[in-house]
């Protein structure tokens, strides 16, 4: 691997970059880097959780000049919760030589974006309802950029945002540098790179860097009804530092963490329904730990970046497997290990073994866990708890009481006793949920790479389940405001 150093970085680059602790480059960043920095388009195939915020943050930083208080940098990403995280790492990057990036997205007050704005800010990074909306209002000027990034394209072509990127693009000098990231090459995406990208080099990483072989993956053949009562089981074996589990629907998501506080573990939502506020509210609680398990659909948790969490549950299984490496990439981050659990109704069988095929990645059958085996990962807990107390100190004005209680009782049974007392009990509160309809295993045909007209077919299905809403309905198309 490269270090940084290889790159012959400016030195208020270099500088931010050893603040922040970089050293060694990741794969993407080692084979992007030197490309953009000699102005060249590229389109680069990587996930959250590869680096590649850096590798195109890098290159742009270096670009820009602080001097020129003209927007001349805009990164387009498909949700606010990335384009805040975009920016936030882009400001880090440019902190010594003076370069301010400004996240813009919908939901937050326009007027306080306004007011930022005033502030002449040489990098955008937004969501295309809300960069159109300032267009409109000639509130953001594109007519200085001299470098554009399309980040997660595909997620932006699902989400339908096709028309605003042609519209913001064509707003754009054509003397500028594009560069684009997408965690697939789809036909579409080649035809998007095509249009808005010159002759542009192709970066790809391996697929074993692709699907992230830090993450243990594994599943469990469930029924609907059963998924609540396993899901807490595990809970109780794995204690999990923090977990994101994901849920199909935003009335699932809501459903699944009210449950879970019943149940007395620290659990919250985000999807779509929720004010920015809230959603940022909820973050700064995952992050801190004050929750640790964090249930979110796949819109809302797209492009988050949160150190830490040991273990991803799929209480859903997603649609299609793009979605399903976005989702487990949430976890073995920065080359820690991680764990990915999914629920598989006898239904989705099928769509599990198409997910494998694609991701080229072997998902391993485990049991349902038993209720004994929660009992002794509880007590497994209470002990390690026990111990990391005793090592820590701080409990001398306790001696006095243990050893009155030892005038009284023996030993073990006092340490028995206090285990028992911290040692949380399967709780089993009656909770309901409803029952999501499982995804027609008829919808994912049996993987043959040979058959004719394969990939199209998927494309087709996946298309037509695009427009069906949360509850199955069919819905007419509209302009995103995101």
């Amino acid at each position: 691997m490269s270090s940084f150093y290889d790159f012959n970085l400016s030195k208020p680059v270099s500088e931010s970059l050893r603040i922040m602790g970089f050293e060694e480059a990741t794969p993407i960043q080692e084979k992007a880097i030197p490309f953009a920095l000699q102005g060249k388009d590229l389109i680069g195939q990587a996930h959250t959780g590869t680096g590649k915020t850096a590798a195109f943050g890098i290159p742009m930083i270096e670009r820009v000049a602080q001097e020129f208080e003209k927007i001349q940098g805009l990164v387009i990403t498909p949700t606010r919760e990335l384009a805040v995280q975009v920016a936030e790492e882009l400001n880090r990057i440019g902190q010594v030589k003076g370069i301010r990036t400004l996240p813009i997205y919908g939901g937050q007050d326009i007027n306080r974006q306004i007011r930022a704005l005033k502030k002449k800010p040489q990098i955008i990074v937004g969501t295309p309802g809300r960069l159109m909306d300032h267009m409109q209002r000639k509130t953001i000027r594109l007519q200085e950029i001299e470098i554009v990034v399309l980040d997660e394209a595909d997620e932006m072509l699902n989400m339908g945002f096709i028309e605003d990127i042609e519209e913001i693009m064509q707003h754009i000098p054509a003397e500028r540098q594009s560069l684009l990231f997408s965690a697939t090459m789809s036909k579409s995406i080649q035809n998007l790179a095509q249009r808005f990208l010159k002759n542009p080099e192709l970066i790809t990483i391996k697929a074993k860097e692709v699907t992230v072989p830090s993450i243990d993956q594994s599943y469990i053949e469930v029924q609907e009804r059963q998924k609540f009562e396993l899901f807490c089981t595990l809970l109780d074996i794995q204690s999990p530092e923090l977990a994101i589990v994901f849920g199909r629907t935003k009335r699932r998501v809501d459903e699944l963490y009210e449950a879970l506080n019943k149940r007395g573990y620290a659990a919250e939502g985000i999807h779509g329904d929720l004010t920015q506020s809230k959603r940022e509210s909820v973050l700064r609680q995952f992050k801190g730990g004050v929750i640790d398990i964090l249930v979110a659909t796949d819109v809302a948790a797209r492009g988050l970046d949160i150190s830490g969490v040991t273990h991803v549950y799929n209480f859903d299984l997603p649609q299609d497997p793009e979605s399903y490496v976005h989702r487990i990439g949430r976890t073995g981050r920065a080359g820690k290990s991680g764990e990915a659990i999914s629920f598989v109704t006898p239904r989705e069988i099928n769509l599990l073994k198409f997910i494998e095929n694609i991701t080229k990645h072997k998902i391993s059958r485990r049991p349902i866990p038993s209720i004994k085996e929660a009992i002794e990962g509880q007590q497994r807990m209470a002990v390690e708890k026990l111990m990391q107390i005793a090592e820590e100190g701080g409990f001398e004005s306790y001696r006095m009481l243990a050893e009155d209680l030892l005038t009284e009782q023996d030993s073990v049974t006092l340490v028995a006793a206090a285990l028992k007392m911290i040692t949380k009990e399967p709780d089993r509160t009656p909770v309901e949920l409803t029952e999501e309809r499982p995804i027609r295993s008829k919808n994912v045909k049996p993987f043959n790479p040979r058959a004719k007209n394969f990939h199209k077919d998927t494309r087709a299905k996946t298309d037509n389940k695009k427009r069906l809403d949360n509850h199955g309905n069919r819905r007419t198309r509209k302009r995103s405001t995101v």
